[in-house]
C-alpha cells in the first residue's frame, strides 16, 4: 500500500438538491487534481435532499481509479455528522439507530461505507451559500439537475436558448450571454454594453440567440426575466401594430431590440418559458456565470 504522502491528492466538492423535498432531485460533484477537473451530475424523479447528498459523494469516490488522499467538502450536516460520528455505531448495531430503528437511506450509507477503505479521506464541512466559489458551483449544478417535467428540455428536435445577464449598477456596464443547445451541439454567445439596463441585456441575449438558430426551427427560450417573457408573449405584437408605442402613446423602451426579436420570432416557431422564481436548468446558471464574467471585463483597467 502506498504511503500517504505518495498518494495523489484530490479535492472534491459535492452537493445535492431537491425541490420539493421529497420530490425530484439532482446531485453534483466536482473533482480537482492539480489543473485537472471533472464534473459529475445526476438526478432522480422521486427522492430526498439527503439521498442526493449521499449519491454525489458515492459517485465522486467511485470515479477515482486509484487510491487517493481525498479532501472532501460537503455543506450537509446530515452527511458530515453521519460519516464522522454515527456510521461506526450504526454498523455495530446492524445498521440500526440508538432507538433500534432502521437507519434511513441504509442502502446508500452501506454503499458509501464500502467505498471508504479505498481512500484516505478528510471530511470537511463548509457552510452553504457563504461565498465558497466551488461550493456555490456544485450547488448550481445540483439545482440545475433537478428534473423539470414542465419544461421541454429533452426535446431533441428543437433548439433551446438559455439566457443570463449581469448588470453592474442601474446603468451598467453589463454583460449578456446565451447558451444555445441543439441536440448535442452547444454554442455560447456573449456581449457587453457600457451603458445599459438589466432589461435591455435580457432582450439582447434573446435577440442574438434567436438569430443563431435556423429559420423555421422550433425554439424554446428560457429566461429569468418576466419582463422579457411577458413582453414577447403578450405585448410585442400589439406594440408593433401601434407603431411601437404603448397604450399611453409613449415610445416602447428598447424598441430597437424588440423589433429584432419580433422579426426573428416570426421566422421561427418560438416557445417562451419564464424561469423567474423557478428551479433553473444548469444551462441557465451557466449563462449567468458567462454574463458575470463578461460584465466584469475591464474592471481591472
Amino acid at each position: 500500500m502506498s504511503e500517504p504522502d505518495a498518494l495523489p491528492e484530490v479535492v472534491i466538492y459535492t452537493d445535492g438538491a431537491c425541490d420539493p423535498n421529497p420530490g425530484p432531485g439532482g446531485w453534483a460533484a466536482l473533482l480537482l487534481l492539480g489543473r485537472h477537473r471533472k464534473t459529475l451530475t445526476g438526478s432522480e424523479p422521486d427522492t430526498t435532499n439527503n439521498r442526493m447528498e449521499l449519491q454525489a459523494i458515492i459517485a465522486a469516490l467511485g470515479a477515482l481509479k486509484r487510491r487517493c488522499r481525498v479532501r472532501l467538502h460537503t455543506d450537509s450536516e446530515y452527511v458530515h455528522k453521519g460519516i464522522t460520528e454515527y456510521i461506526a455505531r450504526w454498523k455495530a448495531k446492524g445498521w440500526r439507530t440508538s432507538d433500534k430503528k432502521s437507519v434511513a437511506n441504509r442502502d446508500l450509507w452501506e454503499a458509501l461505507d464500502q467505498a471508504l477503505p479505498r481512500h484516505q479521506i478528510e471530511w470537511l464541512w463548509v457552510k452553504g451559500h457563504a461565498g465558497d466559489p466551488l461550493n456555490e458551483e456544485v450547488d448550481r449544478l445540483a439545482v440545475g439537475m433537478i428534473p423539470r417535467p414542465d419544461l421541454p428540455l429533452d426535446d431533441k428536435q428543437a433548439a433551446h436558448l438559455f439566457t443570463g445577464v449581469s448588470c453592474l449598477g442601474a446603468t451598467g456596464p453589463g454583460g449578456w450571454a446565451v447558451v444555445v443547445r441543439a441536440d448535442e451541439a452547444v454554442r455560447e454567445i456573449t456581449g457587453r454594453e457600457a451603458e445599459t439596463s438589466a432589461n435591455r441585456l435580457h432582450l439582447l441575449a434573446i435577440a442574438q440567440g434567436l438569430e443563431a438558430t435556423p429559420v423555421g426551427a422550433v425554439v424554446h427560450v428560457y429566461t429569468a426575466s418576466d419582463y422579457a417573457a411577458q413582453g414577447a408573449q403578450q405585448w410585442m405584437k400589439t406594440w408593433a401594430k401601434h407603431g411601437w408605442r404603448t397604450k399611453d402613446g409613449q415610445p416602447v423602451k428598447h424598441g430597437d431590440v424588440w423589433r429584432a426579436i419580433l422579426h426573428a420570432a416570426e421566422q421561427r416557431r418560438v416557445n417562451w418559458h419564464c424561469l423567474k422564481g423557478e428551479v433553473r436548468p444548469a444551462e441557465s446558471h451557466e449563462a449567468d456565470a458567462l454574463a458575470q464574467s463578461i460584465a466584469r471585463q475591464g474592471e481591472q483597467a
